[in-house]
This record gives structure tokens, C-alpha cells and sequence, in this order.
């Protein structure tokens, strides 16, 4: 594509709202990228695939690319990613294999370690299924992470330490999917890296240390006004910096991404580093973590926007 990229010569279906639980955060993800993107000169329209009129005019519509603000299942999980291979829509992030793969705890887990990524040890126990927590907990200890396989936002997760709240947790979060993961609980310093880019050249942007107001990062801390702060850049030494940017850039090479991904991580004080999940749609509120650390690196909203779309449309 030519240094002269012009916006205004490109006509975006902007892709919010959809049928999962992170519906609210997919709508208030598609204004800020809207208000980004009409800023930066793209013609926008925005689209919400739960909505059969909207699905209707993306099939019928003129547009030359889709930009995904879609969180959660049916929109992260890869499903809309194969509907627009098939229709053959350009759209930003990663593709279906890859959006899929991410979206699944449990088996990301396993990319990583073949990628040599470290992290928590963990059981899968599926719906419909015999478990026994005592074994999770001999295998686990007792400080343990539930959380469902296939959510985002931090939904349905639990911290617990005894067999009762454990236990406990593993039913709500089977209310919520049909696949609990239950990590070792990892102490430490909460960190998120976003990678941009595509096959021939990633960078990592500024590591970015989140501060919860409550126990852990939940929904709340990740959405309401003052319910965590972002400490960017996050204060660590150089050779702690360029490990942790290394481990994100593998876990996104190792999973296959595309345009984008953010990873996040814990930070023990010994220095160890554990890879908790990798985001192949990561929030664009005003509160979002990747646009925080594009402005820590000199990138505006519009100007990270524009670079997606690019990305999109290269390839």
C-alpha cells in the first residue's frame, strides 16, 4: 500500500455490540474506535451483528474493510472473523484459527508452552464431566484462580482459597461456559503488553502496569471510571522491560495473531514472569489499556486506528 494512504478513500464497517456478555463493552469500544477513525478521515459506518437488518448491510454494503470492536463470543472467538473470509471482507485483527485458538484459555495455555512462554500450572475440568477437588487442589495448593474457558473481561472469575470457596467457584463459572480453567494463584505486579504489526514486523508498545482497586483485576476494575489505574510506562528495570515485551511478542507469534493482541501477566517479586492470556480484540474505551499505551509511545488514537486498518487492508 502506498506511503500516501489517504482515509478518506476508504469506507469502514465498524463492528459493535453483538450477543455475548460483553455486549455493553463492545458498544462503548465501537464509539471511542468510531470517534477515532472519523477523526482520522475514514467514512464510518457502524454495525451490530446481533442485529439482522445491520448483518443484511454488511452482505450488501460497499465497504473495503471491517474494523472488529467485538468482545466475547461470536465476535473474538473467530466466528465473524469466518463469515467475512467468506464474504471476503478485509477486517482488522487476527484470523479465525487464531481468534479461536486465544479465546480458549486452556488450549492458548498450550501454545505457550510449547512457545517456552511460562505459565501457572492448571487443570481443564469440563461440564458433564467427574472431577475431584482434592486432587486440584494437591496439584494446585489451596490459592487458586476459577475461571470460565471462554470468557473475557474477567467474567465469571473467582480467587479462593479453601475447598468450599473453590468449589463454589466452579459451579458459577459453569454457569457461564462449559469449560473451567483453575490456575495456580501467581502473587505479583499485573502488567499488560500490546503488540501491533503484521508477519514481517511486530514492536511492542509500552508496558503498561495495572493498579486495581480491588482484589484483582476484575470487570469493574477494568471498566468503571477509577477502578484501576495505568502506570505507563510500568516502572521496571531495562532488562525486566525488554523480557516481558520479548514474552509478548512470542505469545503472539506462538498464537498466530494478526494486527494486534495484548497479553497479560504477572510479575512475581523473584522476577518470574507468567503469561495469564492473550486479548485479540482488546478494548478501545476511554479506558482501555491499548490506547493508553499507543499515547505512551507517541500514537494517537486515530493515528493506532489508521495503522489497523492499513494492516487489514495489506493483507
Amino acid at each position: 500500500m502506498p506511503e500516501s494512504f489517504d482515509p478518506r478513500q476508504w469506507r469502514v464497517a465498524l463492528l459493535a455490540g453483538g450477543k455475548s456478555g460483553e455486549r455493553e463493552i463492545s458498544l462503548a469500544s465501537g464509539n471511542g474506535a468510531r470517534e477515532a477513525l472519523v477523526e482520522a478521515g475514514f467514512t464510518v459506518t457502524v454495525l451490530d451483528p446481533a442485529e439482522r437488518t445491520d448483518l443484511k448491510r454488511l452482505l450488501d454494503g460497499s465497504f473495503d474493510v471491517a474494523f472488529l470492536c467485538l468482545h466475547g463470543k461470536y465476535g473474538e472467538d473467530g466466528t465473524i472473523q469466518g463469515m467475512l473470509d467468506v464474504i471476503g471482507l478485509p477486517y482488522t485483527g487476527s484470523g479465525v484459527w487464531s481468534s479461536a485458538l486465544a479465546m480458549d484459555k486452556p488450549k492458548a495455555k498450550l501454545y505457550y508452552e510449547r512457545a517456552g512462554i511460562p505459565t501457572p500450572p492448571s487443570v481443564t475440568i469440563f461440564a458433564g464431566e467427574d472431577y475431584d477437588i482434592s486432587s486440584i487442589l494437591d496439584m494446585l495448593g489451596s490459592h487458586c484462580v476459577v475461571k470460565p474457558g471462554t470468557e473475557g473481561s474477567a467474567l465469571g472469575v473467582f480467587i479462593v482459597d479453601d475447598l468450599e470457596s473453590l468449589e463454589k467457584a466452579i459451579e458459577k463459572a459453569f454457569e457461564l461456559d462449559k469449560e473451567v480453567l483453575v490456575e495456580r494463584y501467581i502473587k505479583g505486579t499485573e502488567l499488560t503488553v500490546a503488540v501491533v504489526g503484521d508477519d514481517a514486523y511486530v514492536e511492542a508498545l509500552p508496558i503498561i502496569e495495572i493498579v486495581p482497586t480491588s482484589e484483582f483485576y476484575d470487570y469493574d476494575s477494568k471498566y468503571a471510571p477509577g477502578g484501576s489505574q495505568h502506570i505507563c510506562p510500568a516502572p521496571l528495570s531495562e532488562s525486566t522491560t525488554d523480557y516481558v515485551k520479548d514474552l509478548a511478542i512470542r505469545a503472539h507469534r506462538a498464537l498466530s495473531c494478526k494486527g494486534v493482541s495484548r497479553s497479560d501477566f504477572i510479575l512475581e517479586d523473584t522476577g518470574s514472569c507468567w503469561i495469564l492470556e492473550t486479548n485479540t480484540i482488546p478494548g478501545m474505551t476511554g479506558t482501555s489499556l491499548l490506547p493508553d499505551a499507543a499515547r505512551a509511545a507517541g500514537i494517537s488514537f486515530p493515528e493506532l486506528c489508521t495503522r489497523l486498518v492499513r494492516i487489514a487492508l495489506d493483507r
